[in-house]
């Protein structure tokens, strides 16, 4: 995902504690070619599964920030970390449904908690009520900075009924098993269906909303 989404000017990863510029994607031989950058970048961290959080882990882990506890037996040092992220974390979830939050920098986020293929198809679907730059994670996406409450009421419920695929990035195509073999339309369209999660993305958007300010 951090090959394919779209960036406003380099694109820099983190890579072993330093930056890097990428400089050119071989998506045949799924080799990335970087070169030293001065600082920034992202990382993304990708355990052996996809490196995807689905809406079922993503709705477990707001169901622990809202106090549910892990099934197992926890260390001390577990419960307290436990204790910190809870507290870090409490002003993104309310049991009543999701939270739009404004930062103390004015940014407004939407913390769905709704996993990565949803928030995809969601800011697909927001168009320019979402930040187009901005990397899709599986418990938040930025909304525009001046969206106020009674204009989002107005088309969440609606959107739901008109979802739009995920968008996908050109050079991606390229690494699609049998992508010369297929139309570009059908090579785009297969990609997007991959990214999508419809359901879970139109519940989001029927679901409560509730409006707080964090400073």
């Amino acid at each position: 995902m951090l090959l394919t989404e779209r960036v406003t000017g380099p694109r820099l990863l983190l890579l072993g504690g330093y930056s890097w510029r990428v400089t050119w994607i071989d998506w045949k031989r799924r080799r990335c070619h970087v070169e030293p950058a001065e600082g920034g970048g992202k990382a993304g961290w990708i355990g052996t599964g996809t490196g995807i959080v689905s809406f079922e882990l993503a709705r477990a882990a707001r169901d622990v920030l809202l106090g549910d506890d892990p099934p197992v037996t926890l260390t001390r040092r577990a419960r307290a970390a436990l204790g910190r992220v809870r507290e870090e974390l409490d002003f993104t979830v309310h049991p009543g449904g999701t939270v739009i939050c404004r930062g103390p920098s004015g940014d407004l986020r939407w913390w769905t908690w709704a996993g990565n293929r949803a928030n995809a198809t969601l800011k697909a679907t927001l168009g320019g009520l979402a930040d187009p730059a901005q990397r899709v994670g599986e418990s938040h996406l930025r909304l525009r900075d001046d969206l106020r409450p009674e204009s989002w009421r107005g088309v969440a419920t609606s959107l739901a009924d008109h979802l739009v695929l995920p968008e996908v990035d050109d050079r991606a195509l390229h690494g699609l098993k049998f992508s010369t073999a297929l139309p570009r339309h059908l090579a785009e369209a297969t990609l997007s269906e991959r990214l999508a999660d419809l359901e879970h993305a139109a519940l989001a958007l029927t679901e409560p909303h509730r409006f707080t300010t964090f400073m």
